[in-house]
């Protein structure tokens, strides 16, 4: 065997070097990102980098998508579902497969897309059932307004009491709850001892509500005791 042939088996034996380095990823052109989020040798921090490119191409990201190696990784798929340009097609269907928390971080990321948020709501709506005491409490105080006023209907008076101090909870979101025929005498008994600050005067119109709505419905004295303590919200020309 000559020297030439040797090196030629080597150089053949030799395995293609497929990894790129992520700052060549990040300034390569839009048409190199179409072979490169494709290739199976991308790395999850490869990946993390070109999703924080807000020039990708819906074709780049749907291939991307398609990379069964790196979208093992779950910051990639979140951070896939959240990338505006992802197609609608690739990213909802996803959503439903998140773990709850990472439902939760979706819905309070700023740069996500408003319907990618209201997925991520609509998915975390239907799981609280099945989430564990420790679950909803957590997300009664971190989660968004939509998901702390659903959990005001929780029978768990301490989830409820943690909803009512999540700053994202809305007085719209208390007023609904408190006009339903169906409100919990566990919620309303929250709603009469927690008068937090960033109420605003409205807040006392809604006790006024309660005492009108749920006085006769209610079979907890002690309920009834805390709605004696705020009738002086009710001397109010608005309450009268």
């Amino acid at each position: 065997m000559t020297l030439r042939e040797s090196n030629a088996k080597k150089v053949q034996a030799q395995p293609a070097d497929h990894a790129v380095s992520i700052e060549d990823a990040v300034r390569s052109t839009v048409a190199d990102i179409l072979s490169v989020a494709g290739d199976p040798a991308l790395t999850e921090d490869l990946a993390l980098a070109l999703l924080k490119r807000p020039d990708l191409t819906s074709e780049a990201l749907e291939r991307l998508s398609k990379n069964s190696g790196v979208m093992k990784s779950r910051k990639v798929k979140i951070a896939l579902i959240g990338h505006p340009k992802t197609p609608r097609h690739v990213s909802l269907p996803m959503v439903r497969h998140l773990y709850a928390f990472d439902l939760m971080k979706l819905a309070l990321t700023p740069v996500v897309p408003a319907d990618i948020k209201v997925a991520a709501d609509d998915a975390l709506v239907t799981r609280l059932e099945t989430v564990s005491l420790g679950q909803k409490l957590s997300l009664a105080r971190r989660a968004s307004g939509r998901i702390a006023g659903a959990l005001l209907l929780d029978s768990e008076a301490r989830v409820v009491h943690a909803a009512l101090e999540n700053a994202r909870l809305t007085e719209a979101s208390v007023i609904k709850t408190l006009m339903r025929q169906s409100t919990p005498a566990v919620f309303v008994e929250a709603v009469c001892v927690i008068l937090s600050g960033r109420y605003t005067t409205k807040y006392e119109l809604h006790c006024c509500a309660m005492k009108r709505f749920h006085w006769h419905a209610l079979s907890s004295s002690r309920v009834r005791c805390r709605l004696r303590s705020y009738t002086k919200y009710c001397t109010a020309p608005a309450c009268r």
